[in-house]
């Protein structure tokens, strides 16, 4: 793989890195009302040269929430292919963003970054069926809520009949 591949400086895309930022509870991410693109999606930004992706999905997180108390998974959980229209002198091109699980462990009192319009913590249970989500939203919520599902199954089946409430 080439190396320019991690540098927005590559004309025809590049990769990116991205996070679902979950609440403590699971049941809320953490959105930004994207400045440029005026979307709400998740954070993330370039990689600019790093080739480490879950690290630079954290420090996205971390940059564009000002929470401290975050916690990335290494694994992938998601990735996503989008084209980014021109812009300036910037000509169209395709964002390759790798997408992490990353678990706020603390505060969750955010800070609007100059990177966006707002910030919010949505239910993930409303992203699933909306139709004004964007459909990579609609996807990693989806995928989660069967994460969260197939974990309360396994913790109900680990639980002795007797102390079944």
């Amino acid at each position: 793989m080439r190396a320019d591949v991690f540098e927005r400086t590559r004309a025809d895309g590049h990769f990116t890195a991205s996070c679902w930022l979950v609440s403590a509870d699971g049941q809320r991410v953490l959105l930004t009302h994207h400045r440029k693109l005026g979307r709400w999606l998740q954070l993330g930004g370039h990689a600019d040269g790093d080739s480490d992706l879950a690290r630079v999905a954290l420090r996205e997180a971390k940059e564009e929430s000002g929470l401290a108390e975050l916690q990335v998974e290494p694994q992938i959980f998601d990735i996503d292919a989008h084209l980014i229209p021109a812009r300036g002198s910037d000509p169209a091109h395709v964002h390759w963003d790798v997408r992490y699980l990353v678990r706020c462990l603390g505060s969750e009192e955010f800070v609007v970054s100059p990177e966006s319009l707002a910030l919010a913590w949505i239910a993930v249970a409303t992203l699933i069926d909306d139709p004004a989500a964007d459909p990579s939203l609609r996807r990693m919520a989806g995928k989660w809520q069967s994460r969260q599902e197939s974990a309360q199954k396994f913790v109900g089946a680990q639980t002795p009949v007797g102390l079944q409430g």
